[in-house]
C-alpha cells in the first residue's frame, strides 16, 4: 500500500524491496514448510488457503520472468496479489470460524431477506418511474430501480432525485424504510451466532478418531461428521 504512494515510494523504495523480500522468505519457508508436512500434499495445494499462500508469495518471484518497461503494468498488477496475505489471518482466528459457521446456518434466511429487498427496490423504483419520469432524470425502469438500491441502502448519490411532492414523499418513505432494513442482516446472524454459542455449552468433548470432529452432544454414540463409533476418550 506504501509502494502505490510516490512520494514514499521514491523515498524509501529500498527499504520496501528489501522489506518485501525477507517477508517473501518467510512465506516461502512457510509454505514449502506446510507442503512438507501434510498428509495430502495436492489437497492442500489446491485447498482454498493453499491458494492464498500460493497468490501471497509468487508475485515477487514472477518479476524476474517478467521483464522488460512494456510489461511494468502487468508486474505491478501480479504484486497486488500480496494483499492475499490477508486472508492467511483468519486461519489463526477461532472467533472467524464462529462467525463463519453463523453465516452458513444463517444464508436461507438472509437469502430471503435479500430477495425481499430486491423485490420492494424493482416495485418502489417502477413506481417512481411512473411518477417522476424522464424530466426528473428517471429515464426507465433499470434506472428507477438502481436510484431506490441507492436510496434504500442509505448511501444517496444525489445522482438523481425526485422534484415532484408525490415523489418526494415516496421517496421519505423508502428512505425509512432503508434504515430498518439495514439492520435485519446484523440481527439475524446474530442471533444465530448466539444459539451456536448456547447450544455448544451443551455439547462434550468426545473426539472421533476417524475425522477428529470434537464437539458432540452428550449422548451421542456415533460421529456427527463421518458415523464412526465414538470411544470415551476426550481432549485435555
Amino acid at each position: 500500500m506504501l509502494e502505490s504512494v510516490q512520494e514514499l515510494d521514491q523515498k524509501y523504495h529500498d527499504l520496501f524491496y528489501y522489506g518485501e523480500w525477507i517477508i517473501t522468505v518467510f512465506f516461502s519457508i512457510e509454505y514449502i514448510a506446510r507442503i512438507v508436512t501434510v498428509k495430502k500434499t495436492s489437497k492442500y495445494i489446491f485447498s482454498f488457503y493453499g491458494i492464498i499462500d500460493f497468490l501471497s508469495t509468487i508475485p515477487l518471484y514472477l518479476s524476474f520472468f517478467i521483464v522488460g518497461s512494456q510489461t511494468l503494468l502487468t508486474v505491478r498488477a501480479l504484486r497486488l496479489l500480496r494483499i492475499f496475505r490477508i486472508f492467511k489471518i483468519t486461519r489463526y482466528v477461532g472467533e472467524s470460524n464462529k462467525l463463519k459457521n453463523a453465516l452458513i446456518h444463517s444464508r436461507v434466511k438472509i437469502f430471503i431477506f435479500l430477495f425481499t429487498v430486491f423485490i420492494i427496490a424493482i416495485i418502489s423504483g417502477t413506481l417512481m418511474y411512473i411518477v417522476e419520469g424522464e424530466k426528473s432524470g428517471f429515464t426507465n425502469i433499470p434506472v428507477s430501480i438502481y436510484w431506490s438500491i441507492v436510496t434504500l441502502t442509505t448511501v444517496g448519490y444525489g445522482d438523481i432525485a425526485p422534484i415532484t411532492a408525490l415523489g418526494q414523499l415516496i421517496a421519505s418513505f423508502i428512505m425509512i424504510l432503508g434504515y430498518g432494513i439495514i439492520a435485519v442482516p446484523t440481527g439475524i446472524v446474530s442471533a444465530e451466532y448466539s444459539r451456536s454459542k448456547d447450544e455448544k455449552i451443551h455439547m462434550n468433548t468426545t473426539v472421533c478418531l476417524k475425522c477428529h470432529e470434537k464437539l458432540h452432544a452428550d449422548d451421542s454414540n456415533y460421529c456427527h461428521h463421518c458415523g464412526t463409533i465414538l470411544n470415551s476418550e476426550t481432549e485435555d
